[in-house]
């Protein structure tokens, strides 16, 4: 008969101890923030004279805890010569944003798309500790360059 009545002294107890635990559930399971995987900040003119230099920069951040190598590279629907073609690939850390800077001439109204591809490359991020994102690895923006 002892035994019977320390089962039932201790099972609400356990029920408590069961219920306190549910309730303190890990902040893991609500910490529903997105990070962004690259964040663009694109300084452009918006109208330029024929043969004018045109200065182009294009800063990355990420807000990753992991690193990535990035690709940046700019595409035109005309022909543009010199540093316009210019590739850059770097490593993208959430402490360590970037910065690429392009030079170039039009003479004509061009639509110019700025890229930047995430790519699995070594001896670019320190002891080549990169990510690749699953969702998506190119990004970019375009928009019109008016000559006038």
């Amino acid at each position: 008969m002892h035994c019977p009545q320390l089962l039932l002294r201790a099972c609400p107890a356990a029920l408590l101890l069961i219920w306190c635990l549910h309730l303190g559930i890990s902040d893991a399971q609500e910490n529903t923030t997105i990070r962004k995987i690259i964040i663009f900040s694109l300084e452009k003119p918006q109208v330029v004279k024929a043969g004018e230099e045109v200065s182009l920069t294009l800063r990355l951040k990420t807000e990753l805890r992991e690193c990535m190598v990035v690709k940046a590279y700019l595409l035109s629907d005309i022909e543009i010569e010199g540093p316009f073609n210019y590739k850059y690939t770097q490593c993208l850390c959430d402490d360590n944003p970037v910065a690429y800077f392009w030079d170039f001439q039009v003479n004509r109204t061009a639509t110019i798309r700025v890229v930047s591809d995430i790519v699995r490359e070594q001896n670019i991020c320190p002891d080549n500790m990169a990510v690749v994102p699953i969702t998506a690895n190119r990004y970019y923006k375009t928009f019109s360059l008016y000559v006038v």
